[in-house]
């Protein structure tokens, strides 16, 4: 076994080691920890981060990928020969379902498929009937596995929420956080995942597509696709828009007119064609270099951060054009005059003056971008220019849903599950952004 290095893995697990620094430098600054501080006071906010890092967990799970030798050597110059595939941790965590593929549909929790199929019985007579499946439970007992599934993550919430409270009065904690909220949302949490997981040995829990994959492990498995879209782009995207905003608000002169012409020109470009545009050019770049990649994971991999490389190239031009408006009214407030007058350089001006009072501005923007761009990637999928279709996504899942409408009976779990998955994401990032809104926004003097 060794560890698989994909560029998305190293991209994700720098960027949690860089906010786990950042938050360690901010941390030993009593302003900005107290602006943190208001806004976790808010029951919303709290709940709303608990399942930012629920999701920010399922991506880390599946952002460490393994490959497994083939057959073990007996001797250490014999050369160690790994299967094709490479597998992550949430991989290995379903595996049961990834084995258990069924034929074709079947609805959540039903033990036979979703649609008649011809059979011929013993006296030679066809006739429609409806197949069991072969890798579930006879339906008896599902209220038992229900019950003790719910006590298994009753216990695992709780042992979660004792370690925190016991840590929290061995630190000395006595802060004003709605800390009740916090653990009947991780709690909501543990033992909805285990009651899925659990019950996800006995039964396809949210269904089966058409070639008999479980629609659970699917939605799970996009996450990973949807989170690093809406975090990785942003943060592509953010320090061209504030390096261009600040320096055409301050600066002017030619160097605004330049950047003026720049975003303006980009804007006008419809985004979708430059999207389409550049993953078709990747795409015939890939199809040329096959040798460039030893497995499909690889090759979809590359066209995913490609695809975020795309997205964050076309999406600076809002955040730019705004923080350049913001720069021309702090850069005439009297402080900055001031400075000017005293002869501070105009990178300390923007270090110390600009930067800390668009800060809310480029918060704010982070998450609502964040949302679009989970959207986006739907979207984009959809249209057939977003993930590589071997890929899971929320994208591909409603893509392939959109056939599955159309059918009699309707197949509607595929399209529910992307749903409820990417609506829950959504609107956590949004009611977060709004709490940081209204703390961080000076002109908010409540």
């Amino acid at each position: 076994m060794k560890l698989a290095l994909l560029w998305t893995d190293i991209m994700v697990w720098f960027l949690v080691i860089s906010l786990l620094v950042w938050s360690r430098v901010i941390s030993r600054s009593p302003q900005v920890k107290k602006q943190w501080h208001t806004i976790f006071k808010s029951s919303i906010a709290m709940a709303s981060a608990i399942i930012l890092l629920f999701y920010l967990l399922f991506t880390l799970l599946d952002s460490v990928h393994l490959r497994f030798s083939t057959t073990p050597t007996e001797t250490k110059s014999e050369k160690v020969l790994y299967q094709g595939d490479i597998v992550s941790l949430l991989d290995l965590l379903f595996a049961h379902n990834i084995e258990s593929t069924e034929r074709t549909y079947s609805a959540p929790f039903s033990t036979h498929e979703y649609a008649t199929s011809i059979v011929v019985d013993e006296n030679g007579v066809t006739k429609q009937e409806y197949l069991p499946l072969k890798h579930v439970g006879n339906g008896d007992d599902i209220v038992d596995k229900s019950i003790f599934a719910i006590f298994i993550g009753l216990i695992i919430g709780g042992s979660l929420i004792f370690v925190h409270i016991v840590w929290r009065k061995k630190r000395g904690f006595k802060s004003e956080l709605p800390w009740r909220t916090a653990y009947l949302t991780l709690l909501s949490l543990v033992v909805t995942f285990t009651w899925f997981y659990m019950l996800s040995y006995h039964y396809h829990v949210l269904g089966t597509d058409k070639v008999g994959g479980d629609v659970l492990y699917q939605s799970l498995k996009s996450i990973r696709t949807g989170v690093l879209i809406g975090i990785l782009t942003t943060l592509i995207m953010l320090p061209v828009a504030i390096i261009l905003g600040v320096s055409a608000g301050l600066f002017g002169g030619w160097v605004d007119d330049v950047i003026q012409y720049l975003y303006t020109t980009l804007s006008s470009i419809p985004g979708v064609l430059l999207i389409a545009a550049g993953v078709l050019v990747m795409q015939v770049m890939m199809d040329n270099n096959p040798g460039w990649f030893e497995t499909t994971l690889e090759r979809s991999d590359l066209r995913l951060l490609f695809l975020i490389m795309i997205l964050g190239i076309t999406s600076w031009t809002g955040l730019c054009r705004l923080l350049r408006a913001e720069t021309l009214k702090i850069s005439q407030i009297e402080f900055v005059t001031a400075a000017k007058a005293f002869g501070v350089g105009k990178l300390t001006i923007i270090r110390r003056h600009i930067i800390p009072n668009l800060m809310h501005i480029i918060l704010i923007s982070v998450v609502l971008d964040f949302s679009g761009l989970v959207l986006a990637e739907a979207v984009l999928s959809y249209v057939g220019v977003g993930v590589d279709p071997t890929m899971h996504s929320w994208g591909n899942m409603i893509n392939q849903a959109r056939l599955e409408m159309a059918r009699e009976p309707m197949v509607w779990w595929s399209l529910f599950s992307a749903f409820v998955f990417m609506f829950i994401l959504v609107l956590a990032a949004n009611l977060l952004s709004d709490r940081i809104q209204t703390v961080l926004d000076p002109r908010n003097k409540s």
